[in-house]
């Protein structure tokens, strides 16, 4: 039964969608404000967090950084819950490290497509076998780790899924929109600056190996063995 942590200042909101997520088989976990939250999510490391952003004590987006840039917590996906639907906040969202972004008012059955989605390209990513070694890149698919030069680089799953998705059809172009939605498991509505956006900060954290992930303008990307 998958863990879904649910940080969200409203309380009825929270029950609502905590009530959905039980009836659809979920375990669910509420926490009111962004501390008590980053707690929850560290003491019980469920297998996806919905995260409001406008949270008392810290902030929704400060609460992504940190999870994103722990150790323990990097891996858990994140769908953001949110007010604000103007492009440069879902940028923000995204650049935080954010697997997807919701804004209210949502209908419930939309995002429990979502958070079925989220967890089941989570689930098919840890399921594939062997590791795919591309000159100093290596990329573990069964422990969801990647390395460039024997080094460990910490991705959100929505990178290490771009970088999948880029790895598997090595030196073959996929545009903006195939991605969109090979990595977000359904017809996502955002716009393809989301993949940009992810591109340039899964270039900056591979490093060297970045070089490998080259733009077709006016189209998408590819990868290439250097």
């Amino acid at each position: 039964m998958p863990t879904v942590l649910v940080i969200e200042d409203e309380r009825d909101l929270a029950e609502l969608v905590a009530f959905h997520l039980e009836q659809e088989g979920y375990h669910c976990l509420i926490a009111g404000d962004g501390n008590s939250g980053l707690s929850e999510a560290r003491r019980h490391r469920p297998d996806l967090i919905l995260l409001d952003l406008m949270l008392p004590g810290m902030m929704g987006t400060e609460v992504c950084r940190l999870l994103k840039g722990g150790e323990q917590t990097s891996s858990i996906p994140v769908i953001m819950l949110t007010a604000k639907g103007e492009e440069i906040d879902r940028v923000v969202g995204f650049e935080m490290g954010a697997d997807d972004y919701v804004v209210k008012p949502f209908s419930t059955r939309e995002l429990m497509l979502r958070v079925r989605a989220v967890l089941r390209r989570g689930g098919e990513q840890a399921g594939k076998g062997t590791p795919l070694t591309l000159g100093t890149l290596r990329i573990d698919t069964e422990a969801h780790r990647v390395e460039v030069a024997g080094e460990e680089v910490q991705l959100t799953s929505t990178e290490f899924k771009l970088l999948m998705n880029l790895a598997e059809r090595l030196g073959r172009v996929q545009s903006r929109e195939i991605l969109l939605q090979n990595v977000w498991g359904y017809n996502y509505l955002g716009d393809t600056r989301t993949v940009d956006t992810h591109m340039t900060r899964l270039r900056t954290k591979l490093g060297v190996a970045g070089d490998m992930i080259k733009t077709v303008r006016g189209f998408g990307y590819k990868l290439e063995e250097a």
